[in-house]
C-alpha cells in the first residue's frame, strides 16, 4: 500500500501536535514545513532521545510522533505531498499558499486544507490554485484539539479533544474525492468526521472571530471593567471571561445566526450545522463541561478551556498588562475573521449593530485595519457564491 504523503504547515501549536499525530499513523508519511529554520536544521525531539515531539494527554500519559522531514523549502515541502494541512494563522495564509501553490503535484488529487479553516480560505485559496483542477480545497470547522505549553521542536500539551469534527469543501467534488478526503481525515485524526454540504458552514461556524474580540471587548473596552487599566497576572482566556464578554459574545452570535438565515433564503441553501454558538460549545465538548447552563458558566466551566492564558503585553501608558494588539485575537481574529462577517452582513444589506461596534473600537485598537480578508473576498459576492 502506497504511503500517504502528508504535509503539515505551521510550527505553532496546532501545527506541532498534528506533525506529532499524523507521525504515528502507519502508512503515513510526514513533512513539516515550518518558518523555524532551526527547528529545521535540527531534528524535532533532540531532548526526548530521538522519539520525537512529546504529546502530553490530558490524563498524564505521554507519546512521542517524529516526522519524517522538517524542512523550510515550500518545494521539497509540498511535491509529493496527497494532503496539506495548514495550521498557520489566517493572516499569514495568503503569503504560504502562494509559496506553495506553484509546487503542488499536477498527476493526482491534492487535498488542500485549513486548519481551522474559518476567515475565507475557500476565496483565499480557491483563487490560487484556479489553474489546478486537482486541487480539492478543503475547511475544518475547529481545531480537532486544543493545544498549549508548546516547547519547540519538543513537546505540546493537549487540552481537550472534539467528539466529532466537521469538514466542508470549496465547491463540489465527484463523490470519490469527498471519500478519500473523508477516509484521510478520518485515518490522520482517528476522530469521526462528517462532511459538510457548504463551505458557509465553516464560515459562519461561530468561533474566535465573535469569541476572542467579544471577551477582549468585555475586559477592556469602554465599558469594560479593565478599561485603562492593568490586567490582573495571569489572566486565562475563558476561566476569567467576563460577564460582559459573554454578553457581547450572545449578541454576536446572535447576528452571525442573522447573516446565515439571510444567506439560506438569498442563496436557497440549508446551513443547518451552523448553529448557536452555545450549542456548538457544548456538542463538542460534552461532559468536559461542568456547567452548561449558561454561555459565562459554559466558558468557565469547560475543562479544555482551562487555563489557556490570554495574550498580554506590558502597556507603559497602564503601567501593567493589557490585551496585545499584535496577537492573533486582533490580526487574525478582528482583520480577517470579524471584519469578513461585518463585511457579508453589509452585502446582504443586515445590520450588525455589535459586531460593528467590536470591530470598530477594535481597529482604532490596532491602529488600522491593514491586510484582511476584504483583500480576496470576490467582488461578485454573494451573487455568485
Amino acid at each position: 500500500m502506497r504511503a500517504l504523503n502528508v504535509t503539515v504547515c505551521g510550527g505553532g501549536r496546532t501545527g506541532h501536535l498534528d506533525a506529532a499525530l499524523f507521525a504515528r499513523r502507519d502508512g503515513v508519511r510526514v513533512t513539516w514545513l515550518t518558518g523555524n529554520a532551526a527547528l529545521a536544521a535540527g531534528a524535532a525531539g533532540e531532548r526526548t532521545d530521538g522519539q520525537g515531539i512529546a504529546i502530553h494527554w490530558p490524563d498524564g500519559s505521554i507519546a512521542f510522533g517524529r516526522p519524517d522531514r522538517i524542512t523550510t523549502d515550500p518545494a521539497a515541502a509540498v511535491g509529493e505531498a496527497d494532503v496539506v494541512v495548514i495550521t498557520v494563522p489566517a493572516q499569514a495564509r495568503p503569503d504560504l499558499v502562494a509559496r506553495i501553490a506553484p509546487h503542488l503535484p499536477r498527476d493526482k488529487p491534492v487535498f488542500l486544507g485549513a486548519i481551522p479553516g474559518f476567515c475565507g480560505f475557500d476565496w483565499l485559496a480557491g483563487g490560487l490554485v484556479a489553474d489546478r483542477p486537482n486541487v480539492v480545497v478543503w475547511g475544518m470547522k475547529d481545531v480537532p484539539h486544543t493545544a498549549f505549553d508548546c516547547v519547540a521542536g519538543t513537546a505540546i500539551r493537549v487540552g481537550g479533544a472534539k467528539e466529532r469534527l466537521h469538514v466542508a469543501t470549496r465547491g463540489t467534488p465527484s463523490p470519490a474525492l469527498r471519500d478519500a478526503l473523508h477516509r484521510h481525515l478520518e485515518r490522520l485524526f482517528a476522530i469521526p468526521v462528517d462532511m459538510l454540504a457548504d463551505y458557509l458552514e465553516i464560515t459562519l461556524t461561530p468561533g474566535n472571530p465573535i469569541m476572542h474580540a467579544s471577551v477582549i471587548y468585555g475586559l477592556i473596552g469602554p465599558y469594560g471593567q479593565w478599561h485603562r487599566r492593568p490586567l490582573p497576572e495571569g489572566l486565562c482566556w475563558w476561566s476569567d471571561c467576563p460577564e460582559l464578554g459573554a454578553y457581547f459574545l450572545e449578541r454576536t452570535d446572535e447576528e452571525n445566526q442573522r447573516i446565515k438565515a439571510a444567506l439560506e433564503a438569498r442563496l436557497g441553501i440549508d446551513l443547518g450545522s451552523v448553529k448557536p454558538l452555545k450549542t456548538e460549545i457544548v456538542e463538542a465538548y460534552g461532559d468536559q463541561i461542568a456547567d452548561a447552563a449558561t454561555m459565562l458558566s459554559v466558558l468557565r466551566t469547560n475543562r479544555a478551556y482551562a487555563g489557556i492564558p490570554a495574550p498580554v503585553a506590558h502597556d507603559p501608558a497602564l503601567g501593567g498588562a493589557t490585551i496585545d494588539p499584535a496577537s492573533r485575537a486582533f490580526r487574525e481574529d478582528v482583520a480577517f475573521g470579524l471584519t469578513l462577517l461585518v463585511e457579508m452582513g453589509r452585502r446582504l444589506d443586515l445590520a450588525t449593530p455589535h459586531m460593528s461596534e467590536i470591530l470598530d473600537w477594535s481597529v482604532a485598537r490596532m491602529g488600522g485595519l491593514g491586510r484582511s480578508a476584504l483583500d480576496y473576498v470576490p467582488a461578485n459576492w454573494p451573487e455568485v457564491a
